[in-house]
């Protein structure tokens, strides 16, 4: 991946979106410009879990304005996520497609676990160099991360079904407050860190760290108030709830620091952040300056300097399920030189790492049982916590790593259309020319993409002696031609494979 002067993290979370462009030195980053805009796009899921109408515009509005500032980057330079209520929405996939259009960039959806790698990842490097390990907690709109990690590494990571934005429509509707509700709010918080407590209890870290805007907020309030002296402690949260409850109405109170922005959606937060407190026996929590932004901004340029998480979690993933490292590099060296031949002069960078990341993974199955490893491979990788990849990135992975072998009728209908067809026959023929799981000299080959026929020159005279690859070569003609599609292979035909034994598996 190319190095960029300039590059971009865009944060669409449920409560706000963030647009932190920064300048590139080396590999770090110095501030140029900061957005943010109160979309509160959790506010608009309904109980049917789809954002209405209202809340889509006023997202798909503040993404043009940040689409405007952006004009003219490269793609590679902008990077923007979406968080849970992307995730949970129904209709996030038609939402996303005019989204996409609207910011003018690629928008990647990831999962919770993911989610709080960023989070710690942003707030890790803007704490000073420690190796104490450290819990840092974000109550978003939607979720809350929990987080224990040491320096830049995170150990354990967690993301919890509950956030300021959520909290604050079911339990604290139209800003009414009131004891019971907060009861309630506190409960079912307590009840979603139940499940977590024994790994996060105090004890299991030395300093508590807060994350996001929540937790910033309340820290000011309580300071402004003069209940704390700067960080969050629990009796300063116990006396803000009071505070609350006695004016009854959060748009009738009068707190110093609270922006009106952040008025709707106090009360939810300090329900979760008090729960947190209790459950995690936390005594006291410094507000952290770092955020997800900043981590999307660090992911990045560890991938401009090769160091690539997806790549770390690619290597996590061939030790955990005993991969063959040697078969692996086998297929994906012949994948690689089959696609580039095939792509030409418009080779897809990202189609192209897409393809080396499922030679590395496309036998992971075989642990679970050899017959039909290939689906079982599909699963994991569409289903499996991997950090540094998008949910879009783990799809299409697992896609292209479910078409490598096998019926490609039933398959190959339903492919997404981000999938590169020429990466799914790069890969299936460097399976086939690999099964023989040795290192074999093979003739010079030569192919061609030719319209919507595929060439393929093989010397005809090594298929004679080799008639279980002429075989299986053959079977590949057949599969395509099955959908439709025609692949060539020159002399082919012409030889005998009558008396040959077919594959048998």
């Amino acid at each position: 991946m190319a190095d960029q002067s300039t590059i971009v993290a865009v944060d669409l979370g449920s409560n706000s979106f963030h647009c932190q462009i920064a300048r590139v030195a080396g590999e770090q980053f110095f501030p140029l410009d900061s957005l943010r805009e109160p979309v509160r796009l959790g506010a608009g899921l309904g109980k049917d879990k789809k954002l209405d109408e209202e809340s889509q515009e006023r997202a798909l509005a503040c993404l043009a304005r940040f689409g405007e500032r952006l004009r003219g980057l490269d793609r590679h330079a902008v990077r923007a996520i979406g968080t849970n209520t992307l995730r949970v929405a129904k209709n996030a996939n038609p939402f996303l497609r005019k989204a996409r259009a609207a910011l003018g960039f690629p928008i990647e959806v990831v999962a919770g676990r993911e989610e709080a790698r960023l989070i710690y990842l942003g707030v890790s490097h803007s704490l000073p160099a420690s190796r104490e390990k450290r819990l840092v907690i974000d109550i978003g709109g939607g979720s809350t991360e929990c987080i224990i990690g040491s320096g830049y590494k995170p150990l354990r990571l967690e993301s919890l079904f509950m956030g300021c934005v959520s909290y604050s429509l079911r339990y604290f509707r139209d800003g009414r407050i009131s004891k019971s509700a907060f009861k309630a709010a506190e409960l079912a918080a307590r009840a979603e860190l139940q499940p977590i407590v024994s790994s996060y209890v105090r004890g299991n870290w030395k300093h508590a760290v807060g994350s996001s805007g929540t937790i910033r907020a309340l820290a000011e309030i309580l300071q402004l108030c003069g209940y704390t002296d700067g960080p969050v402690t629990l009796d300063g949260l116990d006396r803000l709830r009071s505070q609350l409850i006695k004016d009854g109405d959060i748009t009738r109170s009068e707190l110093p620091g609270l922006r009106p922005d952040r008025q709707p959606v106090l009360a939810g937060g300090l329900a979760i952040l008090h729960a947190v407190f209790h459950e995690l026996r936390i005594e006291t929590m410094t507000p952290a300056t770092g955020a997800m932004r900043q981590g999307i901004l660090y992911d990045m340029l560890g991938r401009f300097h090769n160091h690539d998480m997806r790549d770390v979690t690619v290597a996590q993933f061939m030790r955990r399920y005993h991969v063959d490292t040697q078969q692996a590099r086998r297929v994906g060296s012949h994948a690689t030189a089959l696609y580039e031949k095939l792509a030409g002069n418009a080779v897809d960078d990202d189609a192209a790492r897409l393809l080396g990341w499922a030679a590395k993974l496309h036998e992971i199955g075989i642990p679970v049982a050899y017959s039909g490893y290939h689906k079982h491979s599909a699963y994991i990788i569409s289903n499996a916590d991997m950090p540094g990849f998008s949910r879009e990135e783990q799809q299409q992975l697992s896609a292209l790593v479910l078409r490598h072998r096998r019926s490609l009728k039933k398959s190959l209908e339903d492919v997404p259309e981000e999938i590169d067809r020429a990466a799914v026959l790069a890969l299936r023929l460097a399976v086939v020319l690999c099964r023989a799981r040795r290192d074999t000299r093979f003739p010079p080959l030569d192919i061609k993409l030719q319209g919507e026929r595929v060439r393929l020159a093989f010397d005809a005279a090594w298929l004679e002696t080799n008639p279980l690859t002429a075989t299986a070569l053959r079977e590949e003609v057949e599969e395509w031609a099955r959908i439709g599609e025609e692949l060539k292979i020159p002399g082919l035909d012409d030889i005998v494979l009558a008396q040959e034994p077919a594959f048998v598996e």
